[in-house]
């Protein structure tokens, strides 16, 4: 369990989590400003589509290691208190995070199927989809980053 854990809740050093807390959160912003170069080219480069497959991996392993402590029954770690009532972070617990932590972690999966669909023009028409291909993928980066600060920060009801 401590494994999952580890790879599940890997963090950057705090100089860095102001922009990416974690490795997903900085593969969905690389991901961001490269989709800038095919919404301005009209065409999607090779490159562009290996790196939204490292992202989707980036993706699917703490989403399982987090089904899997789920159903262990552990909650985000701004959730769950620990002696005195903070949390491993010190600040108060607040159980409404933990919900937080998989709509976040939803709206991930959902925004990277859209950059799917746009990509390969299926639905939309494929110059359209590249156009909105940089407003999708800053979607993705900002839930990205809403999924690591929600499991280490209170929400607006702590102890609640």
């Amino acid at each position: 369990m401590a494994f999952l854990q580890l790879i599940h809740g890997y963090q950057f050093p705090s100089s860095l989590a102001l922009l990416f807390p974690t490795p997903y959160a900085l593969a969905t912003l690389v991901l961001f400003v490269w989709s800038l170069g095919p919404a301005l080219k009209n065409r999607v480069g090779t490159s562009f589509l290996v790196w939204l497959r490292i992202t989707w991996a980036l993706t699917l392993i703490p989403g399982v290691t987090g089904l899997l402590l789920a159903l262990s029954g552990l909650k985000v770690p701004s959730a769950t208190p620990l002696s005195g009532g903070a949390t491993k972070y010190g600040y108060p617990a607040d159980p409404s995070r933990d919900w937080e932590h998989w709509m976040y972690a939803g709206f991930c999966l959902l925004t990277l199927y859209v950059i799917e669909v746009l990509v390969k023009g299926r639905m939309v028409e494929h110059r359209v989809g590249l156009k909105l291909l940089p407003v999708a993928t800053l979607f993705l980066y900002g839930c990205a980053y809403m999924v690591g600060r929600v499991a280490v920060f209170p929400g607006s009801t702590p102890g609640t």
